[in-house]
C-alpha cells in the first residue's frame, strides 16, 4: 500500500475518532491490505492526535489475547496500540459515552507500569518482570471505529487496537509478590456478578503477553520506555456498556477499580 493511501486512511480513522463516526471495514475495501499496512496507518492516526490534538503517549497496549475475546471478535491473534494521557480517566470516574465513545465494550485487566526502559529485542518474561514497577487493577473500554464491530486483524490493528479510553486503579503492588497467571480477577456489573477470569487467560501468563507486544513493536523500533503504561489484554470477554452502567473488578490480593457511564 503505498504512502498516500496510507495517510488517507490513518486521516479517515482519525475524522471518524473525532466526529464518533463508523467507517465500513477496511479489510472490504482494501483486501490487499497487511498488516504492516494497518500498523502503518494507526501510526498516522496517532501522528493527528499528537499534532493536532497535543495528546502524549503514556503506554502501550496488547489486545485480543484471550480466547473468548478472540471467539466474540472472530480475530485470532493479539493486536497492538498506544495510548495517550487523553484516552486516561481516574479510578471511579464517570465517563460520558456521548463525545468519548462510539460503540463502547468494558475489559477488565492487569496494567504494568515500567521502572526503567524495556529493549526491544529478544524480551522475555523475566525481563518484563524486572522492568516492571508495579501492576494495576485496569479497565480498558475498547472501542472501534469499523462499524459494527465487524473487524478483522488489520482493522483493529489500523485502528489503534480499538482502543477507547482506559482507567487505573489506585492500588499498585509489586508483581513479584504474585503468580500472576494464578490472579484471579472478578467484574460486577450495576451491582450483579458479571465475569470472573485468570491471569493465564491471556496467553498463558500476562508476562508472555507484555513479551509478546514488546518483541513485536520492536520490529517497528518501539520501545518500551520507563514510565510507560502497558495494558496486557483482558481477563474476560468484552462486556458493552451503556449510559447508567457502573463497573467494578477486585483483582485478588491485588486491590480494585470502578468506572461509571453517563
Amino acid at each position: 500500500m503505498d504512502s498516500e493511501k496510507i495517510t488517507a486512511l490513518g486521516d479517515e480513522l482519525y475524522e471518524a475518532m473525532r466526529s464518533f463516526t463508523m467507517l465500513e471495514p477496511l479489510t472490504d475495501r482494501e483486501p490487499d491490505i497487511s498488516i504492516d499496512d494497518a500498523y502503518q496507518i494507526s501510526l498516522r492516526m496517532l501522528e493527528r492526535r499528537l499534532e493536532a490534538d497535543g495528546e502524549k503517549v503514556v503506554g502501550k497496549k496488547i489486545g485480543v489475547t484471550s480466547a473468548a475475546v478472540q471467539e466474540m471478535l472472530g480475530v485470532f491473534q493479539p493486536d497492538f496500540g498506544f495510548l495517550t494521557d487523553a484516552m486516561q480517566f481516574s479510578n471511579g470516574a464517570q465517563i460520558p459515552i456521548a463525545g468519548n465513545l462510539i460503540q463502547p465494550r468494558a475489559e477488565a485487566e492487569i496494567a504494568f507500569v515500567l521502572k526503567h526502559d524495556l529493549g526491544s529485542d529478544n524480551i522475555n518474561e523475566q525481563a518484563v518482570l524486572d522492568a516492571t514497577e508495579c501492576i494495576v487493577p485496569c479497565f480498558e473500554i475498547v472501542d472501534s471505529r469499523i462499524r459494527d464491530w465487524n473487524i478483522k486483524i488489520q482493522d483493529t490493528v489500523a485502528d489503534n487496537a480499538s482502543c477507547g479510553v482506559f482507567v487505573l486503579g489506585e492500588d499498585r503492588v509489586d508483581p513479584n509478590d504474585f503468580d500472576l497467571a494464578k490472579l484471579k480477577i472478578t467484574v460486577r456489573k450495576n451491582g450483579q456478578p458479571l465475569s470472573e477470569g485468570l491471569g493465564s487467560a491471556v496467553q498463558g501468563n500476562p508476562l508472555t503477553a507484555v513479551a509478546w507486544l514488546a518483541n513485536t513493536l520492536g520490529q517497528y523500533d518501539i520501545p518500551f520506555l520507563a514510565g510507560d503504561i502497558i495494558l496486557s489484554g483482558s481477563l474476560v470477554p468484552l462486556e458493552p456498556v451503556s449510559a447508567g452502567d457502573e463497573l467494578s473488578l477486585e483483582l485478588e490480593g491485588v486491590g480494585s477499580a470502578s468506572v461509571k457511564f453517563g
